[in-house]
């Protein structure tokens, strides 16, 4: 049995595949193309498993590989796979759905934390002997805010959602969460709201929805014209769910107070990014999945997704 793995970098560089192979022919890219659909096929062509990251598998790619079996999604997204192609040509597809929750929840407060406590820019400025030469025992160059008190309000309610509004109730934040349907939750510190509602009341708006038709651009003029004109927004999901043409002409104009994201459109960035030059705009390169233990919990539910496939008891299979 062959199996390929076509983007394993950001595993590759500390981890241990040895399992992974013991279930096949394995073959390990780095990476791939992702806009290079022959080469693709080609490194495809007569494989019956494939793991991807975020490697493309559209409809043109699965509907022209004839032995191929099984598709593994090394995450939780699965924007790259054309789902409908994959059950219209009996491939059957897995993902990760819970693997980087503590990850990413963490990282969204480490986002929250950095806006509202610049600990980067103060640290910056000591080391550059700014302290050193001021006539106090204390300065500082950029507001700070206390987060207790604030509304924080959640777009989707998901695993990652549901650690975020514990971790903002933990700071005495008041939680509120938009979702498309409706949930049924047990705290009383929570209520869940509709869309414009959690728009109007919010002081900190995060962003934790999956990318579909639906949700692309969901952060735009409009919606943000509904905002608080001081608004934090927080994006640790997809960087589709912004239009970055609005967001950096609201961060510029002050209709929105800061932008923390760790995913934008494009990856990686593009040098001609609006969000580059917007103001109060904190860019990290899609890290809040990959510390070290979520790194390597992935690895190990990506090989028991397959274990459990090859033995005809499939898990986390989408539907």
């Amino acid at each position: 049995m062959k199996i390929i793995l076509l983007d394993g970098y950001g595993l590759n560089k500390d981890l241990n595949w040895d399992l992974l192979n013991q279930l096949g022919d394995c073959t390990f890219y780095d990476r791939t193309p992702v806009d290079d659909k022959n080469e693709i096929l080609k490194r495809i062509d007569d494989a019956e498993i494939v793991i991807t990251h975020k490697t493309p598998l559209n409809d043109d790619v699965i509907s022209r590989a004839p032995n191929l079996n099984y598709i593994g999604i090394m995450g939780t997204g699965y924007d790259v796979v054309d789902i409908n192609s994959a059950h219209k040509n009996n491939v059957v597809v897995t993902n990760i759905p819970t693997y980087a929750s503590d990850a990413v929840a963490q990282f969204t407060f480490s986002l929250l934390l950095e806006v509202t406590g610049q600990v980067g820019l103060h640290n910056r400025l000591v080391h550059d002997n700014k302290w050193s030469k001021v006539p106090d025992f204390t300065f500082w160059d950029k507001p700070l805010f206390e987060v207790k008190g604030k509304t924080l309000g959640l777009i989707g309610y998901g695993h990652i959602a549901q650690k975020v509004a514990k971790l903002g109730h933990a700071f005495s934040m008041n939680v509120i969460f938009y979702n498309h349907r409706l949930k049924n939750v047990s705290e009383k510190w929570i209520k869940q709201v509709s869309l414009d509602e959690l728009l109007r009341q919010s002081d900190v708006i995060s962003l934790h929805v999956i990318q579909t038709p639906e949700t692309i651009n969901l952060i735009n003029k409009t919606t943000i014209a509904k905002m608080k004109s001081n608004v934090i927004l927080l994006n640790t999901a997809r960087g589709k769910l912004i239009n970055e043409v609005d967001m950096a002409n609201a961060l510029n104009n002050n209709r929105v107070y800061a932008l923390a994201t760790d995913v934008v459109q494009k990856e990686p960035i593009n040098r001609e990014n609006p969000l580059l030059k917007a103001k109060n705009c904190y860019i990290t390169p899609h890290i809040a999945w990959a510390p070290f233990e979520t790194r390597e919990r992935l690895l190990d539910i990506t090989i028991n997704n397959l274990k459990k496939y090859l033995a005809k008891d499939p898990i986390n299979v989408i539907e």
